[in-house]
């Protein structure tokens, strides 16, 4: 069990609903809903995960709200510790003087994530599982989601104790070799040895695999809308989107700074950058704008470079190279897009490979959507699995993945057992960390400082 501390936070989102969430968890949570509780019995007297009725009253005895109370006694419970849930009006008042009550009552404000942190710290949850809780509130696709309710019911967790077991095994089977050298390792054991690390190497291996798609799951792909002012760049991400997000003018320089929207694309979340038209400026102003485009450029996943096909073609597209083998633009994370097919095209451009389009009709719209998953689907941005590690998960196994593969050589050098057990230890902690299984404090705040108050 965690510490003796009682917390308690409101755990709906703040502003104004039909119901607000308190919880209150820890050694004397039934004890603190006693004080402020007042219905037919005491919540103390309570059965398990039974609704009640009552009301609230302040530590001034005076009322605050009517409310359901229910007690989930440990360890069935949330954290795994005693819990009280109150479910009081959604006010956005009439929840803070709730939880107020529960503080003079002897609980203390949560830490951000730290409902969660307890129940892993009890034991009701891997670490991954407490990071699935923080990708299931965030998801903004169905596979997005599908892929945090699986790691939640422990998918990920199992695969990875599977490859923590396996190492151990190994681990065992060198230090037996150490500890008992008149027992020896006949030949064909050090070659199912090798056999076996190679096995674990090439499960770490698929997981890490997973990590950019596992990346576009949580933040979406990077797609950065550029090119000439007036070029029609807003507008792109107005008709992308489906509704006029950005003010749009025949005046140049109107963005002058990037504007994100994210949209779902086949469930595949797009993060779309609209950024500042690329021109000479003597705007200071709209320089620095032009400035954090640059910088967006360089961090996208995929480009869309968008210029005016009813104006004469700009000097930079003449030195640009196309591709051999489909006649379009060679950079394969860049679609090259001629706005205003509606208008009449400039002879600069007769027969220049790029996607034409009309952000006035939309004519062409349906084509670029399929080309900018194609485009995913070539750089393997596309999730096409529900399971998918995260960048904490990455630089773990990553540090996994280098010691077997320095216990691997060692191995194939015959160097002493002493030497393969050393990176094969690390190579357990590496893996047991992404669990939690290890001594692991030092990464427990950087995990569920991302939550919010009350979960």
């Amino acid at each position: 069990m965690t510490g003796s501390d009682t917390i308690a936070a409101i755990s709906t989102p703040p502003g104004e609903g039909a119901i607000a969430l308190v919880r209150i968890s820890g050694a004397n949570a039934i004890q603190t809903a006693d004080k402020i509780f007042r219905g037919k019995e005491q919540p103390s007297k309570f059965a398990s995960h039974v609704q009640h009725l009552g009301e609230i009253f302040s530590a001034e005895n005076r009322l605050i709200d009517q409310a359901l109370f229910s007690v989930h006694r440990a360890p069935a419970s949330y954290t795994g510790e005693d819990l009280v849930e109150i479910s009081c009006h959604g006010g956005t008042l009439v929840s803070a003087k709730v939880l107020e009550a529960c503080l003079r009552a002897g609980a203390r404000a949560a830490r951000p994530g730290e409902f969660t942190e307890r129940a892993f710290l009890n034991g009701k949850m891997d670490l991954t599982q407490a990071e699935a809780v923080i990708d299931l509130i965030r998801a903004r696709t169905d596979l997005a989601l599908r892929s945090a309710t699986e790691q939640l019911e422990g998918r990920l967790g199992d695969q990875i104790r599977k490859i923590r077991d396996e190492l151990i095994a190994l681990l065992a089977h060198i230090n037996a070799s150490i500890d008992f050298p008149e027992e020896g390792i006949e030949p064909d054991e050090d070659e199912t040895l090798c056999a076996r690390l190679d096995a674990v190497r090439d499960e770490i291996a698929v997981l890490l695999a997973t990590a950019d798609q596992g990346r576009v799951l949580r933040e979406g792909v990077r797609v950065v809308i550029y090119g000439a002012t007036n070029a029609g760049k807003s507008s792109l991400l107005n008709r992308l989107l489906g509704y006029d997000r950005v003010i749009v003018s025949d005046t140049h320089g109107t963005t002058r700074d990037a504007i994100e929207e994210t949209v779902n694309l086949e469930g595949v979340p797009i993060r779309l950058l609209d950024t500042a038209g690329l021109r000479a400026s003597e705007s200071e102003l709209e320089r620095t704008g032009i400035e954090r485009t640059q910088k967006s450029l360089q961090l996208a996943d995929l480009l869309l470079h968008i210029a005016d096909r009813n104006s004469p073609k700009p000097a930079h597209f003449n030195s640009r190279k196309l591709s051999e083998f489909n006649g379009t633009m060679s950079d394969p994370n860049e679609i090259v897009i001629l706005n205003k097919s509606d208008l009449p095209e400039d002879k600069d451009w007769k027969d220049f490979p790029a996607l034409r389009i009309s952000c006035v009709t939309e004519d062409g719209l349906p084509q670029l959507k399929e080309e900018i998953l194609a485009r995913i689907r070539q750089q393997n941005l596309r999730p096409e699995s529900a399971i998918a590690i995260n960048t904490r998960h990455r630089d773990c196994l990553r540090r996994a993945l280098e010691s077997c593969d320095r216990a691997r050589t060692a191995l194939g050098e015959g160097l002493s057992g002493e030497y393969v057990a050393v990176d094969l230890d690390q190579a357990l902690r590496g893996v047991g960390e992404v669990i939690g299984v290890v001594d692991v404090e030092q990464i427990l705040d950087s995990v569920f400082s991302q939550f919010c108050i009350g979960k």
